[in-house]
């Protein structure tokens, strides 16, 4: 009996040291090409396993079970496409396939960008309609005009208390954190909104939603004023002075006259505005209207909202872009006149 349970004992090493040699040895090392695999939806261990070793990217289907079951992970295998080579062995194969670490999609928000070039963006790339994600977060501003039309963006103040103070009816435009993300290649629109809201969340930190609460001011507010000085100048330093600028209006009941306005509304690219634009009837026309514009009219940079929260106090009360991108200060209309007709 002594012999028989030595002999046993010796079989059974010799069988678990095969497996763990056969987990951890590549079916070939030199071939370090990927290919997609799939793992359709509704496919077992068993199923998965054949088809790895019939597709050459393992060396026996029975590692791979032996494996999986032996980290209790068979019910962990998760559906999608997955990069993968036979310079790979059968634990990292398993792994990736357990984790779920399926094939990502790099998308850039830029900042600036409003709902009509991310619709756009999205569209171009294949991946949405541009309409799917003016649905779900809200059309752009030149359909304001027929509000009623329009279907109600969805509502993710549930999930994140920095949309409580947005206005129900105005859409997601400024809350979208412009970034680069990672998809899956099967993620829905709805999830992915929920990722740039997200990174918005952990953007607008405590101290800064502290900032908006010592200044009496709206997060909503806040993010509307950062949009427009991310469209109306490009440095740090200028968008503070634009920001004191244009509170200082609002304060002194002065009509805004932030040129953006009016691009955003018309949805070109250019900043000459002509005077009959600027008498565009819309919410968003803040020559014709007083007051920030309904809502934002882009997703602003961080350092907008910086801008917007922390601006500089200065004896200007007008601004404007030359073409080549400088922006020339004024104190009286007069000077700002002088300065129109110059540039």
């Amino acid at each position: 009996m002594k012999k028989y349970f030595i002999f046993l004992i010796f079989f059974l090493i010799i069988v678990l040291g095969f497996f763990l040699f056969g987990i951890y040895l590549p079916k070939d090392k030199k071939i370090i090409e990927e290919k997609i695999f799939v793992v359709e939806k509704g496919q077992n261990l068993l199923q998965i396993a054949a088809n790895l070793e019939n597709q050459n990217l393992i060396k026996s289907r029975w590692f791979f079970n032996f494996y999986v079951v032996l980290k209790n992970s068979q019910n962990k295998l998760q559906t999608g496409e997955y990069y993968l080579s036979p310079s790979m062995n059968v634990a990292e194969v398993a792994n990736k396939i357990i984790s779920g670490g399926v094939i990502k999609e790099r998308i850039t928000i830029i900042e600036g960008w409003n709902l009509r070039d991310i619709g756009f963006y999205l569209e171009g790339k294949g991946m949405f309609q541009a309409e799917e994600l003016w649905e779900l977060a809200g059309f752009p501003a030149v359909n304001y005009l027929k509000a009623e039309d329009l279907p109600v963006p969805k509502d993710f103040s549930n999930e994140f208390d920095f949309l409580k103070d947005k206005p129900k009816y105005i859409g997601l435009e400024g809350y979208l954190f412009p970034d680069t993300y990672y998809i899956k290649k099967q993620e829905t629109l709805e999830n992915i909104i929920r990722k740039m809201l997200s990174n918005f969340d952990k953007k607008l930190n405590s101290d800064l939603r502290k900032e908006i609460k010592k200044q009496a001011k709206t997060i909503f507010e806040v993010i509307t004023m950062a949009s427009l000085l991310e469209k109306e100048v490009k440095s740090f330093e200028e968008r503070k002075l634009v920001a004191g600028i244009l509170w200082k209006r609002l304060k002194g009941n002065v009509p805004l006259q932030v040129d953006a306005t009016i691009s955003y509304i018309t949805g070109k690219k250019t900043t000459k505005i002509s005077k009959e634009e600027t008498q565009i009837d819309s919410p968003f026309n803040t020559y014709k209207y007083k007051g920030l514009p309904l809502g934002p009219i882009c997703n602003p940079s961080l350092d907008s909202i910086i801008a917007s929260l922390y601006p500089e106090n200065s004896e200007y009360w007008y601004y404007l872009s030359t073409p080549d991108g400088k922006t020339i200060f004024s104190k009286t209309l007069e000077e700002h006149n002088i300065a129109k007709t110059k540039y």
